[in-house]
Order: structure tokens, then sequence, then C-alpha cells
């Protein structure tokens, strides 16, 4: 599967070029970590709230 990733790096780069290629992968990865984050405050905000509603 990394050789597969590789290849396919390979031919982005050969295909777009490296910038627009690093820029891409970048990219995806910070959608994926702004996604977790978003994850993760709609958790705290839905916690929050039902123990708000267990404490009336």
């Amino acid at each position: 599967m990394p050789l597969f990733i590789f290849l396919l790096l390979v031919i982005l780069i050969a295909q777009v070029g490296f910038w627009d290629t690093l820029e891409a992968v970048l990219g995806g990865a910070l959608m994926l970590v702004l996604l977790a984050v978003l994850v993760v405050l709609l958790a705290g905000v839905g916690v929050r709230m039902g123990l708000r509603r267990l404490g009336r």
C-alpha cells in the first residue's frame, strides 16, 4: 500500500508539478485536521448540553 501511494505521488508530480502536488497534499491533510477539530468541538457542545440538562 505505501508503494501505491508513493507511485501515485510520483505520477501527480510528473503531471502537475511539485508545488501543486505539495499544495494538494497539504490541503487535504489540513482539511482532515479541521474536520477532526470540528468533530471534537461538536462533541464537546453535545456533552455540555447533556450535562446541563441532567443538572436541572
